[in-house]
Order: structure tokens, then sequence, then C-alpha cells
């Protein structure tokens, strides 16, 4: 199964095979400030299962730290996704594959909440141990 998506302008086209690791939600500053919005659904990928299809060359990159390789159109500013070198995980966000049945397991980094949601999920502190964080989950 393969999920097609884009860009705001429509410029970069990406594709995404097989199944995200896992999709869930990020509270956190540096998520919210580059989304524009008060929490960022993210879907993490292998990275072969992530390619460019087309516009590779509208392609940017900004690195703010170590941990994200956040990456939008250079031609409309549309973000598509971030590479996460240090968990070998690329998240698509969302809202760029939009047939994909976005379906969320877990709230990230909810310490750094705005937006305080009830749904049932574990609400990690930070991140799971596996990945470096804390593996501390607090309540709703």
């Amino acid at each position: 199964m393969s999920h097609a998506g884009s860009c705001f302008c429509g410029a970069v086209q990406i594709e995404v095979s097989g199944s995200p690791e896992v999709m869930g939600y990020c509270h956190c500053r540096s998520c919210r400030s580059w989304s524009g919005g008060p929490v960022n659904a993210f879907s993490l990928w292998k990275p072969e299962a992530v390619r460019v299809t087309s516009g590779g060359e509208h392609l940017a990159t900004f690195e703010k730290t170590p941990f994200s390789q956040r990456q939008y159109c250079s031609k409309c500013g549309g973000h598509l996704m971030a590479n996460h070198p240090t968990i070998g995980l690329v998240d698509v966000f969302a809202a760029t594959i939009p047939s994909l049945d976005f379906v969320p397991a877990v709230h990230l980094n909810y310490a750094e909440t705005v937006l305080p949601m009830r749904d049932g999920l574990p609400k990690m502190r930070d991140f799971p141990a596996e990945v470096g964080g804390s593996g501390e989950t607090m309540a709703e």
C-alpha cells in the first residue's frame, strides 16, 4: 500500500509505502512553532518507505537541532516532513498525506502542551525510553 502527498503548491510530490511505525501527536514547542498550530499530527516511517517522486529540486531543509531536519518546499514554503536521524525515522506530517487513515496511538512531549486533549491515548512526558526519552507518562 502506498500514499501520495505534496507540499502546499504541489511542486514537491512524495510517496510513502507500507505502514508507519507509529502515528500520534507532538506537543513540543518546536513542532508547534513549525506547524503554526497548537499540536502537530505525525506519522513516523522508516526512511526507505519515504521517497520524493518529483520536485526534489524544490525540497529545502532547515535544521535547528540535530534531532530534526525539517523539510519544506522552497517555492511555497509548504511543510512536508522531518528527518530524525538520531532515531532513524522520518516524520511525514499527517496533513501531507491525505489518503492515510490517521490513527493516533500516542501523545509525545505532553509536558509542553498548550492544548490538553482527553482522548484516552498515552501521554508521554517527552519520548519513550527506547528513543532517548524518560519513558514517563502523564495523566490526562
